[in-house]
């Protein structure tokens, strides 16, 4: 049964089970969800937070982008790297799951949010958390070339949306060679979509 990815192209956290979907090369259909599908019942019932990513595999629907990228690990690829069995292993990818639920969301996320959709929040705040993240993960990625070991991650997957993108949102990643440097390996990793860019703010 083919896999069902509910969503837009221009958000983040759809975009991330995008990425893990075909690097895993697995076959999905993109049904569109813009704001007004995700008012409907029917949305409702596969989700009734009505946020996007959705994702229905045969009978398994699930929601929330972290979640649906550790089921597709487990599920599709358990011997890869993408969630290591190790358990520092494991838990280092996890921490990474955590910020791109908090540092990067509150930060880069919100501050795009602003300019793109108009989101109601501190752009001051946003921008203060996007730089103490964007200075602790360039210090990070200085000492090796993924963000949770030798190899690329979920914890990769997950980050990299929201990063890529953050010039949409006034964050500057000029400062941040190692960050820079990240994003291109990520994007040059095969099978790869890029995070689809949109203007920068001037």
């Amino acid at each position: 049964m083919t896999l069902r990815l509910h969503g837009v192209t221009l958000s983040g956290h759809v975009h991330k089970v995008e990425v893990l979907l075909r690097l895993l090369d697995l076959p999905f259909e993109y049904v569109a969800a813009p704001a007004d599908v995700r008012q409907t019942d029917a949305f409702a019932r596969l989700n009734p937070l009505r946020q996007i990513p959705v994702l229905e595999d045969g009978d398994v629907v699930l929601a929330d982008s972290n979640a649906i990228l550790v089921y597709l690990a487990k599920r599709y690829d358990p011997a890869g790297p993408w969630l290591p069995e190790d358990p520092v292993a494991a838990a280092r990818v996890q921490r990474w799951l955590s910020i791109s639920a908090g540092e990067v969301k509150y930060g880069p996320a919100n501050a795009r949010a602003v300019h793109l959709f108009g989101l109601k929040t501190d752009l001051g705040d946003a921008h203060a958390v996007a730089l103490r993240l964007l200075a602790f993960m360039d210090a990070e990625l200085a000492a090796g070339a993924w963000l949770a070991g030798p190899e690329p991650t979920l914890a990769d997957v997950a980050c990299y949306p929201y990063l890529a993108c953050a010039p949409e949102g006034g964050v500057d990643l000029e400062p941040y060679p190692a960050v820079r440097a990240w994003i291109a390996r990520f994007e040059a990793l095969p099978g790869v979509k890029a995070m689809p860019r949109s203007p920068v703010p001037a």
